[in-house]
């Protein structure tokens, strides 16, 4: 993780930049509207090229959803090898398009490189109300955490990617990775919370650090609430678990206690890497509780509440997992 100096001269309209890690940056128009901005890419997490197009620009769209803004426009970032079939490219920026239409946003260019490994992703701004933007900092204690989405995606595209489950076993990944973020981050703007971020690259444990950290808060995760998806424990204890989990464990493991009766496998998983993950929010209790029934009234994808905000009493035990 790398941070940037941030001094005395920032401008007074960037709302909120890369000081507290927050997953897009907002910049003050007026007193009615702010942009929101991100940019995201990487390479493929599945085989199929349409397939994988649409997870990228999911990933990338879920940055706005998390400050509860709304995409607005999207520009393609692509790296692709002269070698390899256009069609596969086209197949990408087709799955890439059809999900930033879904996002009701419009394509508007984009810019493609020569490179020998496949990346691509999206460069996103959206529209917010200055005043309604919602940060990973404003956690409160007695607020309820709702995760929006299942975790695992990481170990499952892992264990596929060696040959260690078919590809009928990834449908769930593939399906939960596609998914955006949209309804959750409407239903959230209008219920009202107070913080806010995607579950990516650093995992569940990693984002909600940052959050707890950003808030001067603390976490309590509850391990028997957490939503894995099917067979990811399992796949954890054959060594599917990638290397990003591990990383992720050992820069993270300093701010987090657990529970001695947490067994490994579920330790690993807690910071297994996400692409496209769900939505982690801090809402008061009494909204929580009306949110989560909204939001698993018709959403095949079930939200959860899996832990609640403290008081931070030290900040070594920023999150506590039992």
């Amino acid at each position: 993780m790398c941070h940037l100096d941030n001094d005395n001269r920032r401008d007074p309209n960037l709302i909120v930049g890369f000081d507290k890690s927050d997953d897009a940056g907002v910049y003050k128009i007026s007193d009615e509207l702010a942009l929101v901005q991100t940019v995201d890419f990487f390479t493929p997490v599945v085989d199929d090229p349409y397939t994988f197009g649409q997870i990228a620009a999911a990933n990338a769209l879920s940055d706005v959803y998390a400050m509860g803004g709304e995409p607005l426009t999207a520009l393609n970032i692509a790296c692709f090898s002269c070698s390899l079939e256009p069609s596969i490219l086209a197949e990408i920026l087709k799955g890439g398009a059809d999900k930033i239409k879904e996002a009701g946003a419009t394509l508007a260019g984009g810019h493609t490189i020569t490179d020998n490994e496949i990346k691509y992703g999206l460069s996103v701004t959206g529209t917010i109300n200055p005043s309604k933007v919602i940060t990973n900092s404003g956690a409160v204690p007695g607020d309820v955490l709702i995760l929006t989405k299942p975790i695992g995606a990481g170990v499952l595209t892992t264990a596929f990617k060696f040959d260690m489950i078919l590809e009928e076993e990834l449908k769930e990944a593939v399906t939960v990775m596609s998914a955006l973020n949209k309804t959750a981050s409407e239903e959230m703007q209008k219920i009202g919370v107070n913080a806010c971020t995607d579950i990516t690259g650093f995992g569940l444990l990693g984002h909600s650090y940052e959050m707890a950290k950003g808030s001067r808060v603390q976490f309590k995760i509850y391990s028997s609430k957490i939503p894995f998806m099917k067979n990811v424990i399992k796949l954890i204890e054959k060594d599917a678990a990638p290397g990003g989990a591990h990383l992720n464990m050992k820069f993270f493991e300093n701010w987090v206690s657990f529970d001695e009766a947490i067994e490994r496998a579920i330790r690993i998983a807690l910071f297994d890497p996400q692409t496209s993950g769900g939505l982690l929010i801090s809402v008061p209790k009494e909204k929580g509780l009306k949110l989560l029934e909204i939001l698993n009234l018709n959403g095949s994808i079930k939200s959860v509440i899996i832990g609640e905000v403290l008081k931070a009493d030290t900040e070594e035990n920023t999150i506590i997992v039992v």
